[in-house]
């Protein structure tokens, strides 16, 4: 209904604002305002497709969990924030739903009760509570206006280019873009169904979608910090994801990867071509995630792809599915990742802006199809060396297998489908042979690369102990380390200091304490003062009014 929907919208050109107002006053209206476009409609049509999907798949996945009716709540409360993210147009809406889908995530992620994924939930709720100070900052800067952010008020003034420094700031936490990354690796501590939801259309693409909405605000320096913010974050994340043995984090690797793809081409001013790879990379990431669950239940959960070899003898079903779905991720052509990854190379070699960012973007690319390669030969042609003592067979998991092939068909044809619906003429573009060759070229190389990792693994893993660049590239950088040193012991440290020392001591003393104190010491003063004198208070009242009957006789 809600594509239909879409479809119509953007056929017609129609626009709908519903608008309920609670409070008017001289100064600012408070209302809640919704706001359906086709990108609306379109954006919500894919959440709901593939959170269906993942509720079904997570009645097999999680049939052993005895919380399961409280995780199917949460998974409905995290899809029901994200489409008041999507359709609401206040930013006091805006903020429910993005506070909704940050305490939701926290729970869910702290879902299976361990000190892992307490402090995976603790960082991931910490990181987005930045992001959350943010927009709580851009609401209180919005207030002499309307908190509805089309038509606030002029884009030129500076007030309104703080709020979108803020914005940019509340995206790029929840998008986990440097230097707020390390909390989407960390949050694989969550159920595999989580994770497929979360990488594919829900937390990690709010900020996206918010840019996206915001975009018009921006000016040129705040989307060349932001160019090479997502530059680093794709590169940082390909070379992370090629020295990974862990299945889900190399997963959750590449959607960091691919959400720096999204934000660098919207820094270069194309947000239309950043909203089509939002969604035709929620279809094949919600399938990768949902074929690694498979195998990783039917490997008694063992999550090392070390172990992983040979199972398309075992599992080809579910093999096929996620070969597809990582072809897809690479850019095969014709599947739907090409139609967005390969039109956005190009559309980046047209608006060449540097040889530092081109060579930078176009690495990371060629990184993405090195891990993806790494991954699938681990997977498909290494011996299998799995300690499980279960049957490993597509049989044995049918509504997970039903699950993923209801995705297959869109991951298939639904870039081609959108590439005729969203854009109203197509892409045409004119580039030299050797910039036209280039994307090959880095895709070969990027297969290559991840031939020479998987021969050379070994020798890569055995010097880690004593060689600090491996550690600093395996460790992305050193900012989960930097990120879990700065919560832990300056700023919550810093804040039980502040609660002790001046909220519960110097305030209490000269503040709102000391104030009531002082009240009360008064009102006992007076009181005893209006007791002791009330006779001599109403004799002078009388004189007083005598004195002045007389003098007006």
């Amino acid at each position: 209904m809600f594509f239909s929907s879409s479809l119509l919208l953007i056929s017609k050109g129609i626009e709908v604002f519903l608008d309920f107002s609670f409070l008017s006053t001289s100064s600012f209206d408070f209302s809640f305002i919704l706001y359906f476009d086709w990108k609306t409609f379109l954006f919500m049509s894919f959440v709901l497709l593939i959170s269906s999907l993942i509720m079904n798949y997570s009645e097999e996945y999680m049939s052993a969990e005895k919380d399961f009716r409280r995780f199917i709540y949460l998974m409905v409360l995290f899809v029901f924030s994200m489409m008041v993210v999507i359709s609401s147009l206040n930013l006091i809406s805006i903020l429910l739903g993005w506070d909704g889908l940050g305490l939701v995530s926290y729970a869910l992620v702290i879902f299976y009760q361990n000190e892992k994924s307490f402090n995976a939930g603790m960082l991931t709720a910490l990181s987005n509570r930045v992001g959350d100070a943010a927009l709580l900052m851009s609401i209180s800067l919005m207030v002499w206006g309307s908190w509805s952010f089309m038509g606030f008020m002029d884009f030129d003034s500076m007030n309104f280019k703080v709020i979108s420094l803020f914005i940019i700031l509340a995206s790029i936490t929840k998008s986990a873009q440097i230097p707020f990354s390390s909390w989407l690796p960390a949050a694989m501590a969550a159920p595999t169904p989580v994770s497929s939801l979360v990488h594919s259309s829900t937390l990690v693409t709010a900020g996206v979608y918010l840019m996206i909405r915001f975009f018009d605000s921006f000016s040129s320096a705040m989307m060349g910090v932001l160019l090479f913010s997502s530059l680093f974050t794709m590169f940082m994340a390909g070379v992370c994801a090629n020295l990974e043995y862990d299945l889900k984090k190399i997963i959750a690797l590449s959607t960091l990867s691919q959400l720096g793809m999204m934000i660098s081409i919207l820094s270069l001013g194309d947000k239309e071509l950043a909203f089509f790879h939002l969604l035709t990379h929620a279809l094949f990431k919600a399938l990768l995630f949902m074929c690694a669950g498979a195998i990783i239940h039917n490997l008694g959960d063992f999550q090392d792809i070390r172990y992983m070899g040979s199972l398309i003898y075992y599992m080809p079903l579910s093999l096929a599915c996620m070969n597809l779905s990582n072809l897809a991720l690479c850019g095969l052509p014709f599947l739907s990742g090409f139609y967005s990854k390969d039109l956005i190379m190009e559309v980046l070699s047209m608006k060449f802006s540097s040889s530092f960012v081109y060579m930078v973007f176009f690495l990371s690319v060629g990184l993405t199809v090195s891990y993806s390669f790494r991954l699938s030969f681990y997977i498909f042609f290494s011996p299998f060396y799995g300690l499980s003592c279960k049957s490993v067979s597509d049989s044995s998991n049918y509504e997970m297998t039903k699950s993923m092939l209801g995705l297959v068909f869109f991951v298939v044809i639904m870039g081609s489908c959108l590439s005729w619906f969203i854009f109203p003429s197509f892409y045409f573009i004119i580039l030299p042979l050797l910039l036209k060759l280039m994307t090959l070229l880095f895709i070969v190389l990027g297969a290559i690369l991840g031939f020479e990792i998987i021969n050379f693994g070994m020798f890569l893993s055995r010097p880690f102990s004593n060689f600090s660049a491996a550690w600093f590239l395996t460790l992305m950088w050193n900012f989960p380390t930097l990120s879990t040193m700065g919560v832990s012991s300056k700023f919550l440290g810093g804040g039980s200091v502040f609660l002790k020392k001046f909220d519960q001591g110097w305030l209490e003393e000269y503040g709102v304490g000391g104030i009531s104190r002082l009240i009360k010491l008064c009102s006992s003063s007076l009181q005893a003062f209006s007791l002791n004198y009330l006779g001599l208070y109403f004799f002078m009242v009388m004189v007083f009014m005598v004195f002045l009957f007389s003098f007006v006789i």
